[in-house]
C-alpha cells in the first residue's frame, strides 16, 4: 500500500504546476490549503455516510478520493508519505500496531480572572459555495 500512496504521491508533485485548467491537482494547489482541506473534509464525510450505509463499493471509491485529497494536502504542506510511516512506526513501537496513542491535553486558554476563553465557532459552508 505505501508503494502505491509513494507513486501518488510523486504524481501529485508532478502535477502541481501543470495547467489548472486540465488539472485537478493543479487546480486545488491554486486555490491553496483552505480548498485542499475543505475537499479533504467532504471525502472524509462521504467515506463515513457510506459506511454507515453498508454501501462498501462506495466506500472503496470514496477511500480512493480521500487518500487522494489527504496526499495533495500533505504535498502543499511538505509533509513527505516517510514522515507518516515513521509516525506509525513510533506508534507502534510505542503502543502496538492496533492502538493510538493518547494525545496530551493541550493548555485551557483563559481570560481574565481564569475563566476559560471563549472557544471559535466552526461553521460549515453551503455546498453551492464551495
Amino acid at each position: 500500500m505505501s508503494d502505491s500512496l509513494e507513486r501518488l504521491y510523486r504524481a501529485v508533485i508532478a502535477a502541481r504546476n501543470l495547467d489548472p485548467a486540465t488539472s485537478r491537482t493543479a487546480k486545488l494547489f491554486q486555490r491553496g490549503p483552505s480548498k485542499m482541506a475543505r475537499k479533504l473534509a467532504e471525502e472524509a464525510i462521504e467515506v463515513v455516510i457510506d459506511a454507515v450505509s453498508g454501501k462498501q463499493d462506495a466506500v472503496v471509491r470514496e477511500s480512493a478520493d480521500l487518500l487522494y485529497n489527504l496526499t495533495v494536502l500533505w504535498a502543499a504542506a511538505g509533509i513527505r508519505p516517510q514522515d507518516v510511516w515513521d509516525e506509525m512506526d513510533r506508534r507502534e513501537r510505542a503502543q502496538g500496531i492496533a492502538e493510538k496513542l493518547p494525545k496530551q491535553k493541550a493548555a485551557i486558554k483563559t481570560g481574565p480572572a481564569g475563566i476559560p476563553a471563549p472557544r471559535r465557532r466552526v461553521l460549515a459552508r453551503p455546498a453551492a459555495t464551495r
